[in-house]
């Protein structure tokens, strides 16, 4: 069994700040707006808080950029507002999360201006700077996740800096010793502060392969990724930061890991002497309807979808976490990619049925727990994601026309997670008083927090009392898990069992009416239904037929 830790045992709200609440009426969202919403987010019977970039920065991919590690940005605020909102969550009994982002910095962050002086700059050495090959030919042929080319030119030094991402995010190179205390200070000062913890940021990235090399295969966006992603000595880094660090403090990390496989996963968060982090976040399920980005887009197809579900379920068991989510900033909301639209509230709770209750620590993106949806815009200039934006160019590189790169934005673009959090039916949907920083949702007179506080059957509802169901059985918690009809492409369906307990969860991915009959051994007219998102729900010959999007958990006795 599991050992018991805090962080298994809480549920994680996680704030994008500029669009969550506006508090001092500029039009983008900030910490007195998070203040004023601390018991609304206490009310939904979450643990903890994850933020989003807080810090300042020219915002080139909006907070990813950062070029003051120890400050907040003034568009949000400042430290006493920030240390405000610190003591309200600790009050209410919430945890305090920071976004760590150490494998780039932004190129206006002091350590760059200064490494852009000369080679003798004692800063020079905290990027990766490298002659070219020749006149107009970077150092190797590695790609930008964003911006082409992952090397920059610089006239004055004739050298080149690494962007992994943006050019505006130079490459830390955390092979510096000295880099490597810069991010321990980072910690201590936040952790010193009273923060409980860190996301980190691509932190599978920060290691890259000695001398560089060129890659041999030639991949769009991703040439050389094999070149800095989860090497040996990421390990070493990590293990760095928790034996000088972290292990000093009751604190919290979860990695973020693009393009991870649980066995990978493993060697960050199993449970022993060689752990580095608690937990690792990984895209695997967010793949059901394209292929590696959201932008490469194919139908949905469920049975991808469960398959990386129950992977993660049955390989972490008993050896690592997992962090279980279906919408971060990095996504389009998923009720517009896994779920319907036209049966919005019914899929929403079916949705969120589908992952809370597996075994891990759930996060709930602002605006997924009132069933938020894509927001499509009328112009690719609208768009102001650099992901989109870059994804945009290689799509018309090849071939494809604008109206069709417009559709491909509009279903696929992380903007859709950005737009600003609804919380009424007044004026910008109660985010901000004067013209919000982006789109407000045309749809938030009917689709706000107000309209569904008081409202049992709303999805809102459900979160809070999935998260409360979540809380009160350790079975959800701590349960084993197996997976039933995996080859259906319209249920997905599993069980937790914990200590002569039961607790079986059936979803439906359809409108469509599919039969369902109960496993071996389980009479469904003899047991306890905790949550269904219909009113009625009758058994036939201990079985059913599913109504568009229906979800039913049972609960009882083994």
């Amino acid at each position: 069994m599991e050992k018991k830790s805090w962080y298994k045992e809480m549920a994680v709200y996680q704030i994008w700040p500029r669009s969550f609440c506006d508090g001092n009426g500029d039009g983008i969202g900030d910490l007195w707006g998070v203040y004023s919403k601390l018991d609304y987010i206490a009310s939904l019977n979450v643990d903890g808080i994850w933020f989003s970039p807080l810090y300042p920065s020219p915002n080139s991919d909006y907070g990813y950029d950062i070029s003051d590690y120890r400050s907040i940005h003034p568009d949000y605020g400042d430290l006493d507002i920030f240390k405000k909102v610190l003591d309200g969550a600790h009050e209410r009994g919430l945890r305090v999360f920071m976004d760590l982002v150490v494998n780039h910095t932004s190129d206006e962050h002091p350590w760059f201006v200064e490494s852009k002086k000369g080679k003798d700059n004692p800063y020079h050495d905290y990027y990766y700077w490298r002659k070219g090959k020749g006149k107009n030919s970077p150092p190797n042929n590695w790609d930008s996740l964003f911006e082409g080319r992952a090397w920059e030119y610089d006239k004055d030094l004739d050298e080149w800096y690494l962007h992994v991402f943006s050019k505006k995010q130079p490459d830390l190179n955390m092979a510096n010793p000295k880099v490597r205390e810069e991010v321990k200070e980072i910690m201590r000062f936040w952790l010193d502060m009273g923060v409980d913890g860190f996301r980190e940021d691509v932190i599978t990235y920060i290691a890259k392969a000695e001398g560089l090399p060129s890659a041999k295969v030639k991949l769009p966006a991703a040439t050389g990724m094999q070149y800095y992603t989860n090497l040996p000595k990421v390990h070493d880094y990590l293990a760095e930061f928790k034996r000088d660090v972290l292990d000093f403090y009751d604190c919290f990390t979860v990695g973020e890991g693009p393009r991870m496989e649980p066995s990978v996963a493993l060697s960050y968060v199993k449970e022993g002497p060689d752990k580095v982090l608690d937990m690792m976040i990984n895209f695997a399920h967010m793949e059901a309807d394209c292929f590696i980005t959201d932008f490469l887009q194919r139908p949905f197809k469920l049975t991808k979808l469960k398959k990386a579900f129950t992977k993660w379920q049955k390989e972490m068991y008993g050896k690592g976490w997992n962090a279980l989510y279906l919408e971060n900033h990095d996504h389009p909301r998923v009720i517009s990619r896994y779920g319907s639209e036209k049966y919005r509230v019914e899929s929403g709770k079916m949705l969120a049925a589908s992952y809370l209750f597996q075994q891990g620590t759930p996060f709930v993106y602002q605006g997924q727990e009132i069933g938020m949806i894509n927001t499509p815009l009328s112009s690719l200039d609208e768009y102001k994601d650099i992901m989109t934006k870059n994804n945009a160019r290689i799509a018309r590189s090849l071939g494809l026309s604008k109206k069709t790169v417009l559709k491909l934005a509009q279903k696929a673009s992380r903007d859709n997670a950005r737009t600003c959090m609804q919380w009424s039916d007044g004026k910008n949907g109660g985010f901000s008083e004067t013209q919000p920083w982006f789109v407000v949702n045309p749809n938030y007179p009917e689709i706000n927090v107000e309209s569904q506080l008081d409202d049992p059957k709303s999805i809102l509802n459900f979160y809070r009392d999935a998260l409360q169901f979540r809380r009160d059985n350790p079975i959800v918690i701590y349960g084993d898990y197996t997976e039933y009809l995996p080859k259906s492409e319209q249920l997905y369906v599993y069980e937790r069992s914990y200590k002569g307990k039961k607790l079986l969860v059936i979803c439906s991915f359809t409108e469509k009416p599919v039969r369902f009959d109960a496993p071996d051994g389980v009479t469904l007219s003899e047991q306890a239904q905790v949550f269904g998102n219909y009113d009625a729900n009758f058994v036939i010959s201990n079985g059913f037929t599913t109504r568009p999007y229906e979800m039913r958990v049972y609960y009882f006795d083994a």
